[in-house]
C-alpha cells in the first residue's frame, strides 16, 4: 500500500508542468521558457502565455516587450521531449522602431 502511494506521489510531482518566469540575463533583457507537464497538450498555449508573461514584466516599468529570440520543442513529444518554449527578450519605450520594424 505504502509503495503505490510512492509511486502516484512521485508520478504527480514528475508530471509537473515547468514555468521559470522572467529571468533577467542583462540590462532589461530577460528569458522565459515553459515546459508542458505532458506530450499529450502539444503546443496549445505555451507560447501565447510566455509571450503574456513578457508583456506582464515589461509593463510593470510601463514598456513592452519585444521579442529576440524564440526556440520551440519538435515533434514527437516523447521520452522527456516534452513540449517547450523558450522566449528572450528586452523590454522597450513604446515608441521604439524595432517595434514598427516588427510589425510588417
Amino acid at each position: 500500500m505504502n509503495y503505490c502511494i510512492l509511486m502516484v506521489a512521485v508520478l504527480g510531482l514528475g508530471a509537473c508542468a515547468m514555468n521559470s518566469g522572467a529571468t533577467s540575463i542583462g540590462p532589461d533583457k530577460f528569458v522565459i521558457s515553459r515546459q508542458a507537464a505532458t506530450g499529450f497538450s502539444g503546443m496549445g498555449t505555451l507560447k501565447p502565455q510566455a509571450l503574456a508573461e513578457a508583456n506582464d514584466k515589461c509593463s510593470q516599468s510601463r514598456r513592452v516587450a519585444y521579442v529576440t529570440r524564440t526556440q520551440e520543442s519538435k515533434p514527437p513529444y516523447i521520452f522527456g521531449n516534452f513540449p517547450r518554449v523558450e522566449i528572450e527578450f528586452v523590454c522597450v519605450a513604446p515608441d521604439d522602431p524595432r517595434l514598427a520594424a516588427g510589425a510588417d
